[in-house]
């Protein structure tokens, strides 16, 4: 059975002011004006990485006033630290009972 991992948002994940925002989202729901001042990134180009967050389905936001905060979702990030888990189940019986493919 093939194991895969979403490659699809292992790229979204993969940029590393996405990561940092994500990481901040991990401990705290911000708003794009906190984003700013954590990251020191531009407001447009911070909004431009959310925006990729939120279509990769990452983050949710919440309005508030004239404010738009930011959530992460959780259950993607374990459904993706699932696939690891399966993939890294995967290689070890695939090294336990030494499998390999013969050359032609």
């Amino acid at each position: 059975m093939m194991t895969s991992v979403d490659t699809d948002l292992i790229r979204v994940l993969a940029d590393p002011l996405r990561l940092r925002i994500v990481t901040l989202l991990a401990h705290e729901t911000l708003c794009t004006t906190h984003l700013v001042e954590e990251t020191g990134a531009k407001q447009t180009n911070l909004s431009n990485h959310l925006k990729v967050l939120r279509e990769a389905g990452v983050v949710e936001t919440e309005p508030c006033g004239r404010f738009t905060y930011y959530k992460l979702r959780p259950e993607v990030i374990k459904a993706l630290a699932g696939q690891f888990s399966d993939l890294a189940d995967t290689a070890h019986a695939t090294a336990e009972a030494n499998l390999k493919r013969s050359c032609p």
